[in-house]
């Protein structure tokens, strides 16, 4: 479930701080935070339906992390795959299979900015899955025979996932050529000529620059108080010690002069495929155009009821399937997505001028009050919903806070989302999905069967 959230300014707590939010009925999460005299930051999210816990560990670093310009790539993800690989207490493999043996499941992922590590446990080993995630926070021994073959199962992955799917790998190219100069240009896995080259000295590099409790961010979600959590935070993640770490920086990306249009003639593409893609901002760089953004992309393309949809699918029946996505979720640009299969019987191009005229359309006309009103509605109930959950809560909050938002923001995200204007969110479709002015040139691909002649 794709939830949008504001992401603010960064923020860095110095060794020794401590900063509290109490709870209120009126919050969507209650989550209580506390900074440990390391500057680890910890979080509680209180839901005592059951006796379980969801336990994540977020690293403010991710691939746009990495070292740039050694002809490397993909040393995060390859990290994240060597973090199961033991160290000198937990043989390697053993961390996944105590988790199971209790009960609990557990995984990883990394993006271009955050790595985050989590598991899912009863509330009585919580304790247990607190020491494994402190002991390899610091204490990671992968050797080079895990290497060897972990670099294969990246390498494979990437095959699997990329190499041999035409759309992935053609969205690869176009999202590359949207953020040119940005390490976001860079596959969060790596390129492929690239991943053979990673290895021990240049992972355990990232490792030691990145990893750090001051550099990390511990959420606890479920049957759990603050209290409760307090004392072991404090055992388990209180006893690192606080390491310099390089900030986060992303640059802003060079406007291109002009328009970029990519066709990919494919064998294994089945049916045509039209996609564009704009850079806009991410709600770290502009906070109300990101809110805009995000009310913009629910009411045009949240369901089969909204606006694109019903325009170009049920009306002039000139598409099949359109879709249009905003991602704002990043510490430097974010950017909007446009998918769209023609008709049978329906022109690429024809498709093409249709949803450009759509754009120009709404941009002269805007949307009703009715449909603002419900886009609004849609996606606070969604965010409340996740409430239900036990990992839900972990992860809107873990992503958010690593961005660099904090409690207030997340919790009063739902008045904040009430006062949009409409003007503003007509301002953000001229300014960035404008057919003939947009703010930043888009890219467009058009992914054909190998037999098509258009």
């Amino acid at each position: 479930m794709k939830l949008a959230l504001p992401l603010l300014i960064l923020i860095g707590f110095a060794p020794g701080a401590v900063m509290a939010s109490p709870p209120s009925a009126e919050k969507i999460f209650n989550a209580e935070s506390f900074t440990l005299e390391n500057g680890m930051q910890v979080v509680a999210i209180s839901n005592h339906r059951a006796p379980v816990v969801t336990h994540m560990v977020w690293y403010k670093a991710g691939s746009a992390d990495e070292p740039q310009g050694d002809g490397v790539s993909g040393e995060a993800h390859f990290l994240e795959h060597l973090m199961f690989k033991g160290s000198p207490a937990i043989p390697a493999g053993d961390f996944s299979k105590i988790v199971r043996a209790l009960g609990g499941e557990d995984n990883a992922f990394t993006t271009w900015d955050y790595t985050a590590y989590h598991q899912s446990i009863a509330r009585e080993h919580l304790p247990t899955v607190m020491a494994l995630e402190a002991d390899r926070m610091v204490n990671l021994r992968p050797t080079a025979e895990h290497e060897k073959s972990e670099l294969q199962v990246v390498i494979e992955e990437r095959r699997q996932r990329t190499d041999n799917d035409p759309r992935n790998l053609f969205a690869e190219q176009l999202h590359s050529i949207l953020f040119n100069t940005s390490p976001y240009s860079i596959p969060i896995i790596g390129w492929k000529e690239e991943m053979p080259k990673m290895d021990l000295k240049l992972t355990q590099s990232y490792y030691r620059t990145h990893y750090a409790p001051n550099n990390a961010l511990l959420v606890v979600s479920g049957d759990i108080t603050v209290e409760e959590l307090r004392p072991l935070a404090e055992k388990y993640y209180g006893v690192l010690k606080y390491k310099e770490v390089p900030k986060q920086f992303r640059a802003p990306i060079p406007d291109m002069p002009a328009p970029v249009k990519l066709t990919l003639h494919h064998a294994d593409v089945r049916e045509p495929v039209f996609i564009r893609a704009w850079r806009a901002p991410g709600f770290l760089q502009n906070r109300d155009e990101a809110y805009a953004l995000s009310l913009l992309e629910n009411i045009l393309s949240s369901s089969s009821s909204t606006r694109l949809y019903q325009d170009l699918v049920v009306r002039d029946k000139v598409a099949t399937s359109i879709d249009l996505s905003y991602d704002g979720d990043n510490l430097g640009s974010g950017s909007l997505w446009l998918y769209a299969v023609p008709a049978p019987g329906v022109p690429i191009s024809k498709l093409e001028h249709a949803i450009e005229q759509e754009f120009s359309m709404l941009i002269g006309n805007g949307f009703t009050p009715k449909e603002i009103a419900n886009a609004k509605t849609r996606m606070i109930d969604s965010t409340i919903y996740a409430r239900d959950s036990v990992s839900g809560p972990a992860m809107i909050v873990g992503k958010a806070l690593t961005l660099g938002q904090t409690l207030d923001d997340i919790e009063s995200w739902p008045k904040r989302l009430n006062e949009v204007r409409p003007d503003a969110i007509q301002a953000v479709l001229a300014k960035y999905i404008s057919p003939t002015t947009p703010a930043h040139q888009p890219v467009t691909g058009y992914l054909l069967p190998k037999e098509s002649a258009e």
